[in-house]
């Protein structure tokens, strides 16, 4: 069969094959696009590397995070959860299929009159969403890496107190929950860090982590996201459903009862929503111990503190994730030419403390009414629990002192000599100081000399004074310490 010419231009340029039969006879010819020919090629490729190279790098992969599980696994005190180590799309079938959620979706089905496969498909994409996908490797040798090395490149870490014979008599079955105040978005980084050596934490995290590639990083670190002003009754069931399964099955979660960040650095009142999904359909007879371990976090320099309090101003124009993302980037930029020009200093303390845990079952043996369903004493315990772990720090009481003295000019001396006298009152009140005692004095110098450099505070020659305009940002950082006349486990606790 005589074959056809090709007419090559420079529109459509082709490639002609030959077809030729078992005696070499040629039958027909066929001609593709150069483009076409390169995707064909590259799709050959991605398959090969698909079924010859990638099952290999999954084998490696697999073998480097078994080692990684079987060491920390000897050395931690709370040993990573089957749960945690299970295949995400095998979880996510689960929670889909919970008859709960089932139920809910034949609610649904019948209130709203929606198809059951449309509710189911949303569900999926709900599941897909909140589950994270845990990574020992990444967890423990890339996550704990940068955790460390960023907190201790921005502040000066202190574990202001740890009751550390209390945490080792946990039953190593039990679920623990660390609850806490949510001080800044620094507290998942500096928290996970300091427990890193004791057990995997699993947290809720919101809408700002997921940014891409933000969000790859934050869910095989085994966070899993939340919307958190959803009023949709589906998706509060599925996440309802993943709370008490993970609640269930033993893992570890750092919990914000407040819901979010203080904008006035007082501790907010609870959202009791976190709390009703572990405990409702608690069964403590068979199921395993809750154990409630409160923690109060505080620093020097909350890195959001002017956008939180700007979030109190109503009158104030909205700014977009744009103006964030821009703001954050200017930031680093101006630190990073400090650090270029040897002018950089880290921005105080950052300091966490660890309370006595507490027993769900014993807590529910002890008390006369039903702690499972009414949740709302036990969060008023809580937070009277973490309102008196929350530390002491420089910054915070130079502000107790400045924020009652707005205009008032103060000497050095006297402004030094009148926050020792709060510090040693509050400690002997049975505060969390995470002032150490033999730099109290230097340690409070270099908290003013903080507030000077940020503008908080004026110098005017020998004198010191808090100008009206620092009146909110002072406030908010006195905050987190009790005022004059209060006691430790009274300082910001509001209860509804």
């Amino acid at each position: 069969m005589k074959s056809s010419k090709l007419s090559p231009s420079i529109h459509d340029t082709a490639l002609a094959t030959r077809i030729r039969g078992s005696r070499g006879r040629v039958f027909g010819t066929i001609s593709i696009p150069v483009w076409l020919f390169a995707l064909l090629v590259l799709i050959a490729a991605l398959v090969a590397i698909d079924r010859l190279l990638l099952p290999g790098v999954r084998l490696l992969l697999r073998k480097r995070v078994n080692r990684v599980v079987d060491e920390v696994n000897t050395r931690l005190h709370i040993e990573l959860r089957p749960f945690q180590l299970t295949r995400r799309q095998l979880l996510i079938d689960r929670l889909v299929h919970d008859p709960k959620i089932m139920e809910s979706i034949d609610l649904e089905a019948r209130q709203r009159g929606a198809s059951r496969d449309l509710l189911q498909s949303q569900v999926r994409a709900y599941a897909k969403e909140i589950v994270p996908a845990f990574n020992a490797y990444i967890y423990f040798r890339i996550g704990y890496w940068l955790a460390k090395s960023l907190a201790r490149r921005l502040y000066r870490v202190r574990v202001a107190q740890m009751d550390d014979a209390a945490f080792r008599a946990i039953d190593p079955a039990a679920t623990v929950v660390f609850v806490m105040n949510h001080r800044s978005n620094m507290d998942y980084v500096l928290v996970a860090f300091l427990i890193a050596e004791r057990t995997a934490l699993s947290y809720a995290v919101g809408e700002w982590a997921r940014i891409w590639p933000l969000h790859t990083l934050v869910r095989s670190m085994g966070a899993f996201f939340v919307r958190r002003n959803s009023g949709n009754p589906l998706y509060r069931r599925v996440l309802e459903r993943y709370v008490y399964m993970a609640t269930r099955e033993g893992v570890c979660q750092a919990v914000y009862p407040e819901g979010g960040l203080s904008r006035d650095g007082r501790l907010r009142a609870p959202k009791l929503g976190f709390l009703g999904y572990m405990l409702r359909d608690l069964d403590l007879t068979r199921d395993r111990d809750i154990v409630f371990v409160p923690v109060g976090v505080n620093y020097d320099r909350t890195l959001e503190d002017r956008t939180l309090l700007r979030g109190l101003d109503p009158d104030a124009a909205p700014r977009g994730r744009l103006f964030a993302v821009l703001t954050t980037l200017r930031f680093i930029g101006h630190n990073i030419g400090l650090m270029l020009g040897s002018n950089w200093r880290r921005l105080g303390y950052a300091s966490v403390a660890f309370g006595t845990p507490i027993s769900m079952r014993e807590y529910c043996a002890q008390s006369t009414g039903d702690p499972l369903t009414d949740v709302a004493p036990f969060a008023e315990l809580l937070m009277q629990r973490i309102a008196r772990l929350i530390p002491v720090l420089p910054v915070a009481a130079v502000a107790t002192v400045l924020v009652g003295r707005i205009g008032v000019p103060l000497t050095r001396e006297t402004l030094l000599e009148l926050t020792e006298e709060r510090v040693d009152a509050l400690r002997a009140a049975g505060a969390v100081v995470g002032i150490p005692r033999y730099t109290q004095r230097y340690s409070i110098a270099e908290g003013l000399e903080m507030l000077v450099l940020r503008r908080i505070v004026v110098q005017r020659g020998d004198d010191y004074v808090a100008p009206p305009e620092s009146r909110e940002i002072l406030a908010y950082y006195a905050g987190a310490v009790p005022a004059e006349g209060e006691a430790p486990h009274e300082n910001r606790v509001a209860i509804r």
